[in-house]
């Protein structure tokens, strides 16, 4: 998948899911580190929010927190944001599910605005309603987390690759 055009420098990346507890702060979190290891933190801002309310200004989910830690990324510094129009002036802004990708395009069509698993290169190449979802592990066991940083690593992985590709 082509990355949309780069808008400036730095070049700006969201990553949103509901609550800004879970999947998008580990996202967030392995993409920096991903992107700090590759030379570009100059030049690549990684950041994250969320669409609902319930957890602003809270750290990330200790289960999320804890799978982080155990894979060797520090999530201590991740406070729960909230998702607003100005989002949307990102040069690309990553939706971890279809329910998020629906609440942040209402009215738009910009090319910016993907689903965050178009990326993931295990992902489905003709995918149906749903399949790209990151699953929500929030409301399952330690086994919802632990899927959950196999496809953020995985598909941050081929996202970094296609953010060396461009000129920057």
């Amino acid at each position: 998948m082509t990355l949309p055009a780069p808008t400036g420098t730095p070049y700006r990346v969201g990553i949103v899911c509901l609550g800004n507890i879970c999947r998008s702060p580990m996202a967030d979190v392995i993409l920096c580190d991903l992107v700090e290891g590759a030379g570009l933190t100059a030049r690549v801002e990684v950041t994250s929010c969320g669409t609902g309310t319930w957890h602003l200004g809270e750290p990330m989910d200790t289960r999320a927190a804890a799978q982080l830690i155990g894979a060797g990324y520090d999530p201590s510094e991740h406070r729960a944001k909230l998702f607003s129009p100005e989002w949307l002036t990102y040069d690309l802004l990553l939706a971890m599910d279809e329910k998020n990708l629906a609440e942040i395009t209402a009215g738009t069509g910009r090319d910016s605005v993907r689903m965050f698993r178009s990326f993931d290169p295990l992902a489905p190449a003709d995918p149906g309603p749903g399949d790209l979802d990151v699953p929500d592990p929030w409301f399952g066991g330690e086994e919802g987390f632990v899927e959950v940083i196999g496809i953020v690593e995985r598909t941050c992985r081929s996202l970094l690759g296609e953010l060396q590709s461009l000129d920057l």
